[in-house]
């Protein structure tokens, strides 16, 4: 969706809640632009003496404007310019669920003059319109793809500028320092000496704050897109099993009997706040049977393909030549070792500790379950999350968390900030100061959108659905 197109005055038009079949129960068509409230006027039939005023929800019919047939019986809700989402004239139709209505609503106002919207001119409009910064745009479609309640306060902080107030900040103590360098250069003999002193703390000062918001920028990513675990390890080890205790479901078959999960079974948790899609693979080992040899190939795949892996083995059998050729195939992959079934032992600990000569595995990475007893599910989701990140994972917990768009100038700006410094130790003139200024001021624009391109915005609102 090019920038381009808002400078028509456009009015635009979409479905802006999902549409599913005897699924939902109210459907949204939305409308912003200079022409938003005539088209309703020409489409809703409201009765009695229910005023057409800014933030009120109007009852009524939506009607065909030449055949004045019903359509639907809706609502009409209205927010007029500058107090809505755009700040421009919108108004949203509440129908009633499903597809047919919705559907006859929407091209009943792309009839009245609206154009379908493209995906995220809403937010677009509403960022060229003043309403948010990029950032905060970009935290709107972080909200609404978040999986995991600590995902949906990193996307809310962002909208409530925690995020952007730090940068502007930065950018502006950064054209502050680049001013007074300029008037320096211009009128050096009207002026009072530069203090070199107060702008180097300035400037150290900025790149610890900025450090510490890129240092977000793995947790944030964390957080958004979640960790690929893939269960691995020889037949009838339990790993179905340990699945279903740890999702509290029944999605992997269980049975006494060697390979029984023929494919790859998948599932979805959230652990600390950190979403999870865990991976139950097939049995590894040597097989003639055909559709089994094809499911431990797809665990080999499975294996290289996750962020993390788990390795189960039977804590009666202890660590076999089987376990330890399945552990050499996955060795290179972030890694807990899983002792299951340690309910059936006299001495788990010792088990453990045999486990951890028997590997060079960490002892912190290993982990003694019981599946049919939810034995050591927190341990080993303790044992994930400290693996990870080196027992430092704080992302259920982050205030905020940049994304990699947000890192990538971040990195470019705390870059240009620490040429400056060193800039000032060689001692070169104030010219070459304002060069790696200028470019720490770019970059910090392009991340709250002061400098943002027309391709920057079509690559970001592309990626947002179509309604919001």
């Amino acid at each position: 969706m090019s920038a381009k197109l808002l400078l028509q005055g456009e009015t635009i038009a979409a479905i802006a809640t999902a549409i599913v079949p005897e699924q939902g129960s109210i459907g949204i068509v939305r409308l912003s632009g200079a022409t938003a409230l005539a088209i309703a006027k020409t489409l809703f039939h409201a009765p009695g003496r229910q005023p057409w005023e800014s933030h009120r929800i109007l009852y009524g019919t939506i009607r065909h404007p030449q055949t004045k047939k019903i359509v639907d019986e809706a609502l009409l809700l209205i927010m007029k310019a500058p107090r809505s989402y755009t700040r421009e004239d919108v108004v949203e139709f509440h129908c009633h669920g499903g597809i047919i209505p919705v559907q006859e609503v929407l091209q009943l106002c792309v009839e009245r003059g609206a154009r379908l919207a493209g995906p995220g001119e809403f937010t677009l409009r509403a960022f060229l319109n003043g309403r948010l910064d990029l950032t905060q745009a970009e935290s709107v479609a972080e909200l609404v793809g978040s999986r995991s309640k600590a995902a949906a306060a990193a996307a809310l902080a962002g909208i409530e500028g925690k995020l952007a107030n730090p940068i502007r900040t930065a950018r502006d103590r950064c054209l502050d320092i680049l001013t007074e360098i300029e008037a320096r250069i211009d009128f050096e003999e009207d002026l009072p000496p530069l203090d070199e002193g107060a702008i180097i703390t300035q400037l150290e000062q900025m790149v610890a704050e900025l450090s510490r918001l890129l240092a977000t920028a793995g947790q944030g990513e964390l957080l958004r897109s979640g960790l690929k675990v893939a269960i691995v390890g020889r037949p009838n080890v339990g790993k179905s099993s340990l699945l279903n205790a740890w999702s509290q479901s029944d999605r992997a078959i269980v049975t006494d009997l060697p390979g029984t999960t023929r494919d790859v079974v998948e599932s979805e948790l959230v652990v600390k706040g950190i979403p999870v899609h865990v991976l139950d693979t097939a049995g590894i080992r040597h097989t003639s049977d055909r559709v089994e040899m094809i499911g431990v190939e797809r665990s080999h795949r499975a294996a290289e393909n996750a962020d993390f892996v788990l390795l189960v083995i039977d804590a009666q059998a202890g660590w076999t030549q089987s376990d330890r050729d399945i552990y050499y195939l996955v060795q290179d992959r972030p890694l807990v070792l899983v002792l299951n079934k340690i309910d059936l032992l006299e001495n788990p600990s010792e088990a453990i500790a045999l486990a951890a000569g028997s590997s060079s595995i960490p002892g912190d990475r290993i982990v003694a379950t019981s599946a049919p007893r939810n034995q050591g599910i927190e341990d080993l989701e303790n044992a994930i999350l400290n693996a990870v990140n080196a027992g430092d994972l704080q992302a259920a917990n982050l205030d905020l968390a940049i994304n990699s768009r947000q890192a990538a100038a971040l990195t470019r700006a705390l870059a240009s900030l620490e040429r400056v410094l060193e800039t000032i130790g060689d001692r070169l003139p104030l010219d070459f100061w304002t060069i790696d200024l200028r470019g720490a001021i770019g970059a910090l624009g392009e991340i709250t959108g002061e400098e943002a391109t027309e391709s920057l915005l079509d690559r970001i609102f592309s990626r947002f659905c179509i309604g919001k």
